[in-house]
């Protein structure tokens, strides 16, 4: 005895830039002739009444189908598909109703809350830190920073590639002149758990921001001249696979006012990316205002404030 075929009848059809496929299992008898078409013209109707003229066959139309998608660009293939984290402060409270994502360390009223506008948007996040009051000191720093320890969708870890995105505003800022003090105010950092240094970060230093990777001693301006820039919102974006070995990467953009796209700055191919000193599982992300080498018996400005939002955790493909 033979045994019956299975055949499946696909429809595809397009959902945004996905190939949806649907299919439906039919069993065919294998003796039987295989038919010649699957579409067939339908048969003229025929009525008892012989005094009715018959009724012409109605032509069938030929089966429609969907043009098959365009192939991917480069810059599709390289887009993002996973957004893990959107920190936004449209909640209006400092956690932008993110369990786990805690706004600051430091004990001052002042040293962080919600500010309106933010960049684009109705709200945005300040930190602010006062030297040589321990208000604005946390975990023995003058600093006053968010942090995604608790936060899984804003941890890391090695084999990981992660895109990071984020909007800073310098608040009221006091440029840098010619014989004052040189240190560099940490505006964002991602770094290994444990007591790490930071894997990198983003710095005001002098005049300029740097993205700096202290575990290689690299650095880089992103912004060679951040003084037109007071007061006004800049965008930042930060690619990186996460690697204990030779096969990480970063690739650094920055998109400032009056540019309409990304203009990538700085990129680090063949480079070790994890370096923790003290064994760490996961890493972490940290934004605000951390000033390690300040000082008031240095000369260094007092206060200093930013501003964060629209930061931004997409998996990269």
């Amino acid at each position: 005895m033979r045994k019956p075929l299975v055949t499946l009848s696909c429809t595809l059809g397009l959902t945004g830039s996905l190939l949806a496929t649907g299919c439906a299992a039919q069993t065919v008898d294998a003796s039987s002739p295989p038919q010649a078409s699957s579409i067939r013209p339908t048969e003229p109707t025929v009525h008892s009444d012989a005094t009715r003229a018959p009724v012409s066959p109605t032509p069938t139309r030929p089966a429609r189908t969907r043009p098959a998608p365009p192939p991917a660009t480069k810059s599709a293939a390289h887009r993002p598909h996973k957004a893990l984290l959107d920190v936004t402060y449209e909640s209006g409270t400092p956690d932008s109703g993110i369990p786990g994502l805690a706004a600051t360390n430091a004990t001052a009223p002042d040293a962080a809350g919600v500010i309106s506008p933010g960049s684009g948007s109705r709200r945005g996040i300040m930190h602010k830190v006062t030297l040589g009051d321990d208000g604005y000191v946390s975990n023995g720093a003058p600093r006053s920073e968010s942090a995604t320890d608790r936060v899984p969708a804003g941890r890391f870890q090695v084999g990981d590639e992660r895109r990071y995105e984020f909007s800073v505003l310098l608040k009221d800022w006091q440029a840098y002149k010619e014989g004052d003090p040189v240190s560099g105010d940490i505006l964002f950092q991602a770094k290994p758990a444990n007591s790490n240094p930071p894997s990198f970060f983003l710095s005001a230093q002098r005049n300029a921001i740097l993205f700096r990777n202290p575990g290689l001693d690299r650095q880089t301006p992103v912004v060679a001249d951040y003084r037109p820039y007071i007061g006004r919102w800049m965008r930042f974006r930060i690619d990186v696979r996460w690697a204990d070995d030779d096969t990480g990467y970063y690739k650094v953009s920055a998109l400032l006012p009056g540019q309409k796209a990304f203009q990538l700055k700085k990129v680090y191919t063949r480079t070790t990316t994890w370096l923790p000193v003290n064994p760490s599982e996961h890493g972490y992300l940290k934004w605000g205002l951390y000033r390690p080498d300040s000082s008031l018996e240095r000369g260094c400005v007092k206060t200093r404030i930013v501003h964060h939002d629209n930061i931004r955790v997409t998996e990269l493909p």
